[in-house]
């Protein structure tokens, strides 16, 4: 296991995105035991970059070196693909659902699937489900000879209750919300083809990913910093470290199967809102959090058990977690600006 406890907080942009691209032993030697390139498709969002970068220098530790990542979005912002050749990463500009775009795109043993549309989803629904459902169609048909790891999210399990530690990848699901059903869908589509045509296919189940410049624990820290209210109605949830989910993510390429592998990524605890809000602004210096409504029984929770057993313990733990997230807030860290959303309990993005 990488252990980041020794760590001090990052401290910059350039430390933090270290930490977060910094390969665990097992990472790397999970990509040595497949073979051939990586493909990253809809690696323009929050983890795209951390997760190629992981990817590079994992293969470049394990003595893969020759092997290539190649990192697909769109990258219509200037600049956008040179922090992927800085990580030595290649790039192809691509817009995946126009007409012939995947079938330009270089064939490659492994493909990880990171594209999909939760932000704005509800007042554009054709586009979320053309994103996260119709695009995994063609994904899957364009790759059934690769390897493949899609990105999902806990979102597909009903709310649970708090005492029961959270949704089991056995459990049966039931997606609260419109996006949380193209979520689905994706993840039935990637099935199918799986079932059909032998892909070896592995499920990420995420919830929710921290990089301290967004993720829960930053949404409540930023609350509580300007004694804004902290809705208590999703009054639990999972977080974890991206780079432990980046880390759990890549190790999942030598387990994907027919039918398709699922697994459940995020912490191991089941974290209290209220707790963690009293936490933070106690390590921030601020005022008693302002929390509004209460804890309901429920909330969206998944049970780690299972990555757990395979990856061992988090590299991250809550508690530092919440100790780097107050550090790079008080020292005026950037910030993406873009909420998750944690706290809503209809599912509407």
């Amino acid at each position: 296991m990488l252990d980041l406890t020794a760590f001090p907080a990052p401290s910059s942009d350039a430390e933090l995105d270290d930490a977060l691209s910094r390969p665990a032993p097992f990472a790397a030697n999970a990509l040595a035991a497949t073979r051939g390139d990586l493909l990253v498709l809809g690696a323009g969002g929050k983890m795209g970059w951390s997760l190629a970068a992981m990817a590079r220098r994992a293969l470049d530790a394990a003595g893969g070196s020759g092997r290539r990542v190649i990192a697909v979005s769109r990258f219509e912002k200037p600049g956008a693909t040179e922090p992927f050749r800085r990580a030595g990463v290649e790039t192809i500009a691509s817009d995946l659902l126009a007409d012939g775009a995947l079938a330009a795109l270089p064939d490659a043993d492994n493909v990880l699937f990171l594209a999909g549309m939760k932000f704005g989803s509800t007042g554009n629904l054709p586009a979320t489900w053309a994103m996260n459902t119709f695009l995994p169609g063609l994904v899957a048909r364009r790759f059934a000879a690769s390897r493949i790891v899609a990105l999902s999210t806990g979102n597909v399990y009903p709310l649970v209750p708090v005492a029961s530690g959270g949704a089991e990848e056995g459990d049966p699901v039931a997606p609260v919300g419109e996006y949380a059903i193209s979520c689905l869908g994706r993840e039935r589509l990637f099935s199918y083809e799986s079932e059909q045509r032998g892909t070896a296919v592995a499920l990420i189940r995420l919830n929710y990913a921290n990089a301290l410049r967004y993720g829960v624990v930053t949404d409540i820290a930023r609350k509580v910093m300007r004694s804004e209210p902290v809705d208590l109605a999703m009054g639990h949830v999972n977080v974890i470290w991206q780079g432990d989910s980046n880390a759990q993510t890549l190790a999942a390429f030598p387990l994907a199967s027919s039918p398709p592998l699922v697994l459940n990524v995020t912490g191991p605890e089941v974290a209290s809102v209220r707790d963690v809000a009293t936490r933070l602004a106690a390590l921030l210096d601020a005022p008693p959090p302002v929390f509004v409504g209460t804890e309901a029984p429920t909330a969206l929770l998944s049970n780690a058990a299972r990555a757990a057993g395979l990856f061992g313990p988090p590299s991250v733990p809550l508690d530092r977690l919440l100790e780097w997230t107050a550090s790079w807030l008080r020292s005026g860290g950037s910030l993406l600006d873009k909420p998750t959303g944690f706290e809503k309990r209809d599912g509407r993005f």
